[in-house]
């Protein structure tokens, strides 16, 4: 599988305020390149703290995408993926929609009552660890499933969990005009942080793009 993380954040290197508030980081024309990858990959994922702060929909809206999806024999959208190790996906959460097929990854620990809350024909729960998601596990289910090309939009829980593990194989990030602040603000990678050089994923910066008023940096992960 490969994995592409993309992500959007401020000139301080962060994804929203300290209240978990979305913001506005990039525009249209970056949304339009965002469109883009979605349609060219098989899901896209995010963590279930994403979900339960925006309630994302992630699909695809413009027609034109979805035809060239559907002339290669694809589905018109990308699956989702929603990394949830409890289960805690708000039954009607908008990834939910039927729009498209959603892939809950959760662990052992998930209560049996929430998971027959989300059990319908077009979410396919995937146990995958014991008190926390196996991501490496649960991705190679969904790779079994079909999904060879995933785009990861977040959040920072997430992002440092698939680099720590060396998950990931390419990173686009837009960093927009703006200084949030916020010690408590999350970051393109929380979670606990690495320590030492050995640990850092290795970057190798391939382009950048001025888009709008920021900046599209690309880069390959070793």
């Amino acid at each position: 599988m490969h994995v592409v993380v993309n992500a959007a954040t401020s000139v301080d290197g962060k994804l929203s305020t300290r209240e978990r508030r979305q913001l506005r980081i990039s525009g249209p024309e970056d949304f339009a390149r965002v469109d883009r990858l979605r349609a060219e990959s098989d899901a896209v994922m995010v963590g279930v703290g994403t979900v339960l702060a925006d309630d994302p929909r992630i699909g695809l809206d413009d027609p034109e995408p979805i035809a060239e999806r559907e002339a290669r024999g694809e589905p018109p959208k990308p699956a989702r993926v929603v990394a949830d190790s409890r289960a805690r996906t708000p039954p009607e959460a908008r990834i939910l929609d039927g729009s498209a097929p959603t892939y809950l990854l959760v662990s052992d620990a998930a209560p049996d009552d929430r998971l027959a809350q989300l059990d319908r024909e077009t979410v396919r729960i995937v146990r995958a660890g014991g008190e926390r998601v196996d991501l490496r596990a649960g991705l190679a289910a969904v790779e079994a499933d079909g999904i060879d090309r995933l785009i990861v939009e977040g959040g920072g829980e997430l992002l440092f969990s698939l680099f720590s593990l060396g998950l990931v194989d390419e990173l686009s990030l837009y960093v927009g005009s703006l200084v949030i602040g916020g010690r408590d603000a999350p970051t393109l990678a929380d979670g606990e942080g690495f320590l030492s050089d050995s640990e850092f994923p290795d970057l190798e910066l391939r382009e950048v793009e001025r888009i709008g008023d920021g900046v599209l940096l690309r880069y390959g992960v070793e």
